[in-house]
């Protein structure tokens, strides 16, 4: 029986998902310029960060969030990569937008108006302030 014991205890060891379910991947993408190069880099590795682990069975889910110059890339009407990312929004359900609600309420008074946000985004107070919540959760925050 103590052998038994032993050797479970050291299958656990050696493959920790045989006795707990794997958590998920968890990454941020900060976006903060007004560069449709780096926005599409941002699409870019979410892309394939969640085809790479869905590929390997795992789950992951990546959250982009835009503040500054960066928030552009949500706004309805001048995202320079709209149509990719509805197609984002309406197909990769592990993958979240969050608008900087600072950086919005800057544009609405300097517009005259809040701009419009694309369908499906989410707004945060501060997104930096996401970002530091986020990587105080363990998420990985890159920034292509």
């Amino acid at each position: 029986m103590l052998h038994a014991a032993l050797a479970a205890g050291l299958l656990a060891t050696i493959h920790p998902t045989v006795t707990q379910a794997a958590e998920p991947h968890r990454l941020a993408l900060q976006i903060s310029d007004d560069d449709p190069v780096k926005m599409r880099a941002v699409l870019d590795v979410a892309a394939n960060v969640s085809r790479h682990y869905s590929g390997q069975g795992e789950d992951v889910e990546i959250a982009v969030v835009a503040f500054n110059g960066g928030l552009d890339m949500l706004l309805e009407d001048r995202s320079p990569v709209r149509e990719r990312l509805v197609n984002f929004l309406k197909s990769m359900p592990n993958v979240s937008f969050l608008a900087c609600g600072n950086t919005l309420e800057t544009l609405a008074v300097k517009e005259g108006r809040r701009p419009p946000l694309l369908e499906g985004v989410s707004v945060t107070q501060v997104g930096v302030a996401a970002l530091m919540d986020l990587a105080e959760k363990n998420w990985t925050i890159v920034r292509p």
